[in-house]
């Protein structure tokens, strides 16, 4: 199956729940719920999706650049929100990342997130494989 290895982005929230920002075992990288969080551990663009989609997806893919993946190995994206009218703006950012690539995804709505500045979380999948 392949050695496991994980990496830690640094948020507050890894410690306390108890994860890794994203685990790889042989060619499988998961990427965890990522919030907008800068790197300080707070919010940034509070109360625009588009620059919280932005941040999620620029910390998804470094960490997923640390574990030897890049993002043209994603295979499926999920984007969370809490505001299900927000889907387009949200969208046309994973556009951004992922228009070349076209990885399946998944967009739902939650009622909230740990923090209630979070607009949007994102999660990402992906099969690093050197063709």
């Amino acid at each position: 199956m392949g050695q496991r290895t994980s990496v830690s982005t640094g948020s507050p929230y890894e410690s306390i729940v108890g994860i890794a920002r994203a685990v790889r075992i042989g060619d499988v990288v998961a990427v965890a719920g990522t919030a907008p969080l800068g790197p300080d551990g707070k919010t940034v663009g509070v109360g625009d999706p588009r620059v919280q989609a932005r941040r999620c997806f620029e910390i998804s893919l470094a960490a997923l650049g640390q574990l030897g993946g890049r993002p043209r190995d994603v295979i499926r994206t999920r984007i969370i929100l809490t505001r299900i009218d927000d889907w387009k703006p949200v969208a046309e950012v994973h556009g951004e990342f992922f228009g070349d690539i076209r990885p399946v995804n998944t967009i739902m709505q939650v009622s909230r997130f740990i923090d209630p500045e979070w607009l949007v979380e994102t999660e990402v999948d992906a099969v690093v494989t050197r063709e």
